[in-house]
């Protein structure tokens, strides 16, 4: 007779649209704290394209948030046509997108390759020393790269690799904790059986790699490739010490800086020619990236 009172039946619509209400405020909430996000993200995207159709006097003494009455287009040629080169090889934009493009592509294959193979290794065999390996992958990420710097040129210059871009080739191909994961990921997902299976009707274990472990990659190999292009994309450091001979993207835009006078609206042109490439990657791929940070995650 109580559930059936006029006195419940008056409260419990109050109820109801108080925790409707306390939604919607939450989703508010969060739509208003990935807007900022958001805002905060692509405001110096925003600074650095109004820069790049300024002249260096609209640049300094101008708002930097207005776009000029006159847009300077010739900073994009100007990036994109600078001789980065001192010497008599005249190397433009484009051959330091194509310089970009092949030590990235090869390192990105070979780093992938490699880290699927350790992650095939940890998740199918069992041998001694197992758990070793994986902390001492793990133990290797806690390493500051910069106190291994001096080791490493050494061997570098003693295999006659210095000054050529098989240092940078060699350099990034390592595999690290990071991509072993999200592989093993994936792989714990996948039964023995079929391995088992396979070894059955004649397969030895190359051929179960390529016919069951790597298609089942394929998500968590494209966000290797992204994360790894991208970290190999912006690397500067390397490439201006392994190969200063020539220019790579990162290296290219620092070359543009001078010592006395720096035309700083192509610098600007340059910066948004180079994020170009990255961000059209990234909304071809931006399903494969989701899918392969998470869909790993869930054990079927």
């Amino acid at each position: 007779m109580i559930m059936t009172s006029p006195a419940f039946m008056a409260k419990k619509p109050v109820a109801v649209r108080d925790r409707s209400v306390g939604h919607l405020v939450w989703v508010i909430i969060e739509y208003l704290a990935l807007a900022i996000g958001a805002l905060v993200a692509l405001f110096p995207l925003y600074v650095l394209l109004v820069a790049s159709v300024k002249s260096n006097a609209q640049i300094t003494y101008s708002n930097p948030l207005l776009f000029p009455d006159v847009w300077h287009w010739e900073n994009f040629s100007t990036a994109w046509f600078f001789n980065a080169n001192s010497s008599s090889t005249s190397e433009s934009m484009g051959m330091a997108f194509l310089y970009t493009a092949a030590i990235t592509g090869v390192s990105v294959f070979l780093s992938v390759l490699f880290g699927s193979f350790v992650a095939y290794v940890l998740s199918r065999f069992d041998f001694k020393g197992k758990k070793i390996v994986k902390v001492l992958f793990l133990l290797a990420s806690f390493i500051p790269s910069i106190t291994i710097q001096i080791s490493i040129f050494q061997l570098i210059n003693q295999i006659n690799l210095f000054n050529t871009p098989w240092a940078i080739i060699l350099l990034y191909s390592g595999t690290d904790i990071v991509s072993i994961y999200i592989f093993l990921q994936f792989l714990d997902n996948v039964p023995k059986e079929l391995d088992e299976a396979a070894l059955v009707d004649g397969c030895n274990y190359f051929q179960i790699y390529g016919r069951i472990i790597m298609p089942v990659l394929r998500p968590a190999i494209a966000t290797v490739c992204i994360i790894k292009g991208v970290a190999f994309y912006n690397e500067y450091y390397i490439p201006s010490l392994y190969w200063s001979d020539h220019y790579v993207i990162s290296t290219y835009l620092d070359k543009m800086v001078g010592a006395f006078r720096t035309s700083w609206g192509a610098v600007s042109a340059a910066a948004v020619i180079a994020i170009v490439p990255t961000i059209i990657i990234f909304l071809l791929l931006q399903n494969q990236i989701y899918s392969g940070l998470t869909n790993g995650a869930v054990k079927s």
